[in-house]
């Protein structure tokens, strides 16, 4: 029988070698920032200088633009286990959300080599099936007294970091309206918000934009998240700071709708988006619309949603927003009866660039951007 004094100085020395062990452990290198994302006056910049310096494509201004796509299932998942088998890998017959972002990280080179400057992500994320009027998955990073949860913000980090080192910008959306059920109500919603706003200013990220929800006038359960309160919201992000530096923020509406004079004044950049847009030049009058809006003060005009495509025509969506020096998101979901090699949206991903409306996308956006 091993004496108790023993026993006694056994574990004292175990403890003392765990303390000296971690002690002696490097410690974690602190974030240092590659990219930082400013607005002067209607152009974004990047580290300083206006994004695609000096460029012009067809005679309209370039330099300034901020071109990126809605890839808001980077993180996503599903809690919801009689809903998590829908999204199964077709090799694996399982779904994986590590495996998710870790295709969506090995993808975003060939993005930013191409021009693709930003691209959205959402925490409560996007319908996995493109357009669902019933969600009954649980894709959210936010619970319901509004903390978040650890595994959607790891995995998160991972593409914010990545961006940072690709000079990329993160469009990050915080509330999603097929998922804001699931926040028990508006002081959850007021948590979530600050939590998530805070959780970026304290790692130091400056390449993160905020999107305060996605389509603030879409069936939103919580007042705070619809269209006339939502600027409180917007206003509440503004006002956290970390030193001299906070984030810039601002909201979406369902597709050809124009912002209020609330989001506008409250908003550093505005939101537009072009689903149910079939005429381009709808998507041009919507930006001269928008700065037609009383509050107005030249702030950047970014579609970052637009499910049309029609790249191969000289006058598209895309185009006509670019002709009004606004900066243009591709939506691009999974049609009717396409296969795992389709979609952004549409859950599970094929992140790289290997359909062919990916293809004219992307060759657009080389054209457009000259990169």
């Amino acid at each position: 029988m091993i004496p108790p004094s023993s026993i006694a100085l056994r574990l004292t020395l175990s403890t003392l070698f765990c303390f000296v062990a971690a002690a002696a452990a490097p410690e974690s290198p602190p974030f240092v920032p590659q990219t930082r994302v400013s607005i002067v006056g209607r152009e974004f910049h990047l580290n300083g200088r206006p994004t695609y310096e000096g460029r012009h494509w067809r005679g309209h201004p370039i330099q300034g633009l901020l071109m990126n796509s809605r890839m808001v299932q980077g993180i996503f998942d599903d809690r919801n286990p009689d809903t998590a088998a829908r999204w199964a890998y077709p090799d694996t017959g399982r779904w994986d959300p590590e495996r998710n972002t870790r295709e969506f990280l090995a993808a975003m080179p060939a993005w930013r080599r191409h021009g693709l400057l930003a691209f959205t992500l959402n925490l409560q994320g996007g319908s996995p099936q493109g357009y669902s009027q019933n969600q009954p998955w649980h894709n959210s990073a936010i619970d319901s007294d509004g903390s978040l949860h650890a595994g959607y913000l790891e995995r998160l980090a991972r593409i914010i970091h990545r961006a940072d080192e690709l000079g990329m910008v993160v469009i990050l959306g915080y509330f999603y309206f097929g998922q804001d059920e699931r926040l028990a109500d508006e002081t959850a919603v007021l948590h979530a918000t600050d939590n998530a706003t805070r959780w970026l200013l304290d790692r130091g990220y400056r390449n993160v934009l905020v999107e305060v929800n996605n389509e603030c006038n879409v069936r939103y359960d919580h007042a705070v998240l619809r269209p006339d309160r939502v600027h409180e919201l917007i206003t509440r992000v503004r006002q956290m700071t970390r030193g001299d530096h906070r984030l810039l923020v601002g909201t979406s509406y369902g597709g050809g709708t124009i912002p209020g004079e609330n989001v506008v004044r409250a908003s550093d950049f505005l939101l537009l988006h072009g689903n149910g847009v079939n005429d381009p030049n709808r998507i041009a009058a919507m930006v001269r619309d928008t700065r037609a809006v009383p509050g107005y003060r030249g702030q950047p005009i970014l579609f970052n949603e637009d499910d049309h495509f029609d790249f191969e025509r000289p006058w598209n969506n895309c185009t006509a927003a670019v002709s009004e020096f606004a900066s243009w998101g591709y939506f691009d979901f999974r049609m009717k009866d396409e296969g795992f090699e389709a979609g952004y949206q549409s859950v599970p991903v094929d992140w790289s660039i290997n359909s062919h409306r990916k293809r004219d996308f992307f060759n657009l956006l080389v054209a457009i951007t000259g990169e």
